[in-house]
């Protein structure tokens, strides 16, 4: 997106309000009025995914098109000049209604022509109205449009880095104390759950960090005591306390779930660590996203663990660029049908698509500190929350006392929909802990939309998280294919030179039926085994993250060869686009989201005008291997050539130890003294370059 300056962006207002004064008819000019609003920031529609005309099921479940929408930035609605605007912003609400989450505008804006209403779409709704020829003094409110100005929170929100870094430096500090292993691993994630709880109303508010700040000795010695206590009694039923625990110990409830069933050594902590830990409770804990898991994970870990690892964190915006076309459109979409019907046909379907959504089942099979699980649940309790309402907005009062037992209102999503696997404890345990932060985090937004107070203590669900090495452990084990709806997830990414032995094994063992698989990334195992796994229910769908190199070269002639011949197909891919995430210092890699099936449906792939901008949605006939709008046509590696030239043992590899390469510098400096030696000079031009275009 092109950064330009407020005075800048002033001018094009001023140029804009010009040109269109005057203007007065809807249909004939409405598009290019928006094309050239988007124009005044800096934003070409095109490239960035906004939509004229774009289709959606109102609330009322009638179709309706939208001006112009651009999915979490801006809805439009355009009349001409003299029209109720009013009516406009009904009809804009009414669009919101079966809008997903994730696409609701963060502006709304009506016009016409002469006019603009701005509304905040942040929950205030606070609405501004104003000539054409006032817009320039109003361009600042139009700042989420601009790349810079509207990023996730939850991905730029000091509190998740504070905490996730505060985390990162306790884990050390004990660490280096010999406080080291399992133990660790669970202190740390009963801590962040307490903090969580004592921010979010699973405790009363602060009851935690006032019992620490008061009940123990400045210098630390008796911190980890007091907390085994805690963990004790959060562990205990309440009838089951003893009557001379502490009141502050006693007010707080019976979590179960496993979380503090199992004993660790008690941990020892100084004067500084006690103060550490007492300033990081003073976080705003419910602030925090469980997303920022991976983020801490990372944080602790050194810089060759990551790399051993293959850890590449995701962040939400990459998340969605997977279960929007996997399996979240879909659902808003069948959603929206259930809206259509009468009034009791209505709610019946809703109430089947309630119980839909609350069996569908999520397996990732490479799942860290479960980010991809905890946004997948996220979103799924947000679309139940939105049927919940419909469901309570369609029963009248006949139909109140027939439906008293079948408990409208009541939530059956949950997290023991979720299941991963992931080979090192310390993530699994923190994903496990995740979900559960989560759906607090659901129950609360669900009790201020509902006015219904809903809580789940004591625990008696849990997501399956299996903590183990996915390439050499049976699917099947953690979960059941017939059981199973979706497999997604971000597998690991290492070249044959960066895996260790026992990778290459586990790696053989997956690929080792596909002639030539030792040219393959490490991530085809998991797209192997996702194959084998789904000929055991052909229903399931499959959507994974990986380095574009399994879509390049002669990966294609060895993977998608093998998958083809399972008969595979890809039914909707984002191209290459650049690699961003929550973690300090995050991968610097080019990735591809292949997602496939065992059977066809409406395929779509996700071009990008420039590897960092929002992806482009294009409908097409078939997707090939190499991620275009073409036949499945595979180009497999050769060791003849086609025609009579020399054979080539070796492609461009530089064995001189660089002393042939010059940089832009070095060639400026030799050509100058040694004029006649630029004939000599070449593009230095290896498959990096060569794919990328450098």
């Amino acid at each position: 997106m092109t950064n330009l300056s407020w005075n800048e962006i002033q001018d094009r207002a001023a140029e804009f309000a010009s040109k269109w004064k005057g203007e007065t008819y809807e249909k004939g000019e409405s598009q290019t009025f928006w094309g050239d609003f988007l124009n005044i920031f800096g934003v070409d529609r095109r490239r960035h995914g906004a939509y004229f005309e774009y289709a959606i099921k109102k609330g009322s479940g009638h179709q309706g098109f939208i001006d112009l929408f651009w999915p979490s930035r801006l809805l439009a609605e355009q009349k001409s000049t003299g029209k109720d605007l009013s009516k406009a912003t009904i009809q804009a609400y009414e669009y919101l209604e079966t809008m997903p989450d994730h696409d609701l505008p963060r502006i709304i804006v009506l016009s016409d022509f002469a006019s603009f209403i701005f509304i905040n779409n942040d929950g205030s709704n606070s609405k501004v109205e104003f000539a054409l020829a006032d817009l320039p003094k109003h361009v600042k409110l139009f700042a989420p449009l601009i790349e810079q100005q509207s990023k996730h929170i939850t991905e730029e929100d000091p509190v998740n880095r504070k905490a996730a870094e505060a985390m990162a430096h306790l884990h050390n500090q004990l660490r280096d104390d010999n406080y080291t292993g399992h133990d660790l691993e669970v202190l740390l994630v009963r801590l962040v759950f307490c903090m969580f709880a004592d921010d979010s109303g699973i405790f009363d508010r602060n009851v935690l960090l006032e019992y620490l700040a008061d009940r123990t000795s400045e210098d630390g010695s008796d911190l980890g005591p007091r907390l085994m206590q805690v963990f004790q009694a959060l562990n205990t039923p309440l009838e089951n306390r003893q009557s001379s625990l502490d009141e502050a110990i006693v007010t707080l409830p019976y979590v179960n779930g496993g979380l503090f069933a199992e004993n660790i050594r008690t941990p020892y902590f100084t004067g500084h660590m006690r103060r550490d830990l007492l300033k990081t409770m003073q976080l705003d804990w419910s602030k925090v996203s469980p997303a920022i898991f991976g983020s801490m994970f990372q944080g602790v870990m050194d810089e060759k663990q990551r790399r051993n690892l293959g850890a590449h964190y995701t962040s939400e915006k990459n998340i969605l660029r997977v279960i929007k076309p996997l399996f979240l459109v879909d659902l808003y979409k069948e959603f929206a049908e259930c809206l259509v019907s009468g009034p009791r046909k209505k709610y019946d379907e809703l109430r089947k698509f309630q119980d839909k959504l609350a069996n569908l089942k999520f397996l990732d099979p490479a799942c860290g500190c479960g980010n991809f699980l905890v946004i997948t649940y996220r979103e799924l309790r947000r679309l139940e929350h939105k049927v919940v309402a419909q469901l309570a907005k369609n029963v009248n009062q006949q139909d109140m006392l027939a439906s008293a037992g079948q408990g409208v209102g009541t939530l059956k999503v949950n997290v023991d929909q979720m299941y991963g696997i992931e080979i090192e404890e310390f993530p699994s345990l923190v994903a496990q802990t995740a979900l559960w932060l989560t759906d607090h985090q659901m129950n609360i937004e669900y009790s201020r939309e509902s006015g219904r107070t809903f809580k789940r203590l004591p625990l008696t669900v849990s997501a399956t998280i299996v903590n183990a090495n996915a390439l050499t452990t049976d699917w099947a084990i953690v979960i059941a294919p017939k059981e199973l709806n979706y497999i997604l997830g971000n597998p690991p990414f290492l070249g044959g030179a960066l895996q260790d032995k026992e990778q290459k094994e586990a790696f053989a063992s997956v690929c080792k039926i596909i002639p030539g698989f030792g040219v393959l990334d490490f991530v085809a195992a998991w797209y192997v085994k996702a194959s084998d796994y789904i000929h055991k229910n052909p229903k399931i769908q499959v959507a994974l993250v990986s380095t574009n190199s399994i879509t390049q070269g002669e990966q294609v002639g060895v993977l998608w060869k093998y998958l083809v011949g399972q008969d595979i197909k890809i039914n909707f891919a984002h191209r290459t686009f650049k690699w961003q995430n929550d973690a300090r210092g995050n991968a610097a890699v080019y990735c591809v989201i292949v997602g496939f099936a065992l059977f066809d449906r409406p395929k779509h792939i996700y071009n990008y005008t420039d590897i960092t901008t929002d992806p482009i949605e294009v409908a097409t006939k078939n997707i090939s291997p190499y991620l275009l709008d073409m036949s499945t046509i595979i180009v497999e590696s050769r060791t003849r050539p086609l025609s009579e030239v020399p054979s080539i043992k070796r492609g461009n590899s530089p064995y001189d130890g660089g002393n042939f390469l010059f940089d832009e510098k070095t060639y400026q400096v030799f050509t100058y003294q040694e004029k006649g030696s630029k004939k000599y000079f070449k593009k230095f031009i290896g498959a990096k370059e060569f794919l990328n275009n450098e």
